[in-house]
């Protein structure tokens, strides 16, 4: 109990130390956490807008878009602040009291509750340019941000290690990941691409987050390609793996 309690202090501190660090030296500090998506948000259905007549679902440009957006940063928001999470604290962690999984629970816990800030707010301003708007499907909602995040997770812990090892797979990664948030049906709907382009799409499970996350919107009925099953066991398999990983390797508990 005395030990949970002290990591409990720990994380805290992480967590306040993370919101200075992060929004206090911005312009407009932690609103600017709200501005930049929603700014993004409106250039992007603006520029959608121009080029056709009507969104791939729904009425709403800006809704179609958030939701796929704001799905695929559940993921990639995750993944890219949990991974320099031991890197930007190798001071702190010389303390014996602090263990590398501190900070990296902290920065999960603000990343999450920011997360679900932004798309609290640009999803319901969006949602109202929907003349129709379909009863929201919550399971969905839920199960897309709780496997987005177990994805970004896995993927996280793996990388801490593996960026400190291997340089060179630090560069890599970069460049692999660069077109994934073309490749995740954020701006199109996976059921319109031609094979094989559709079977490849469908591979990629961050496509899968995308697909649910949407559904909790739209209704399931008129999505398909979504293996909620496949989702499901990639994101245990890789969260699993990230956990080994950070565990075992002797880099993720070296403090120096």
């Amino acid at each position: 109990m005395d030990h949970f309690k002290s990591h409990i202090r720990i994380v805290s501190a992480f967590l306040l130390r993370e919101v200075a660090t992060r929004y206090g030296r911005s312009p407009g500090g932690y609103l600017w956490a709200f501005l930049e998506p929603i700014a993004y948000v409106s250039v992007m259905s603006v520029i959608f807008g121009a080029f056709a007549r009507l969104p791939a679902l729904g009425e709403s440009f800006p809704l179609f878009f958030a939701t796929g957006f704001l799905a695929y940063n559940m993921y990639s928001g995750m993944a890219s602040y949990l991974t320099s999470s031991v890197s930007a604290n190798k001071g702190l962690l010389q303390y014996p009291t602090v263990s590398p999984i501190d900070p990296i629970v902290a920065r999960g816990v603000l990343q999450a509750i920011t997360s679900l800030l932004v798309a609290f707010v640009i999803l319901w301003v969006t949602r109202h340019g929907e003349k129709h708007p379909h009863s929201l499907l919550w399971g969905d909602i839920i199960e897309a941000m709780v496997a987005a995040w177990a994805l970004a997770t896995g993927v996280a812990l793996g990388n801490i290690v593996l960026f400190e090892r291997f340089p060179l797979y630090e560069k890599l990664f970069g460049i692999i990941m660069r077109p994934l948030f073309v490749l995740s049906g954020v701006f199109y709907v996976p059921r319109q691409m031609p094979h094989p382009f559709r079977e490849f799409l469908l591979a990629n499970p961050v496509t899968h987050v995308v697909i649910l996350f949407r559904e909790g919107f739209y209704g399931a009925d008129i999505m398909d390609g979504m293996d909620f099953s496949y989702l499901f066991w990639f994101s245990l398999i890789l969260l699993s793996s990230g956990l080994f990983i950070f565990t075992v390797w002797p880099v993720a508990r070296r403090q120096n």
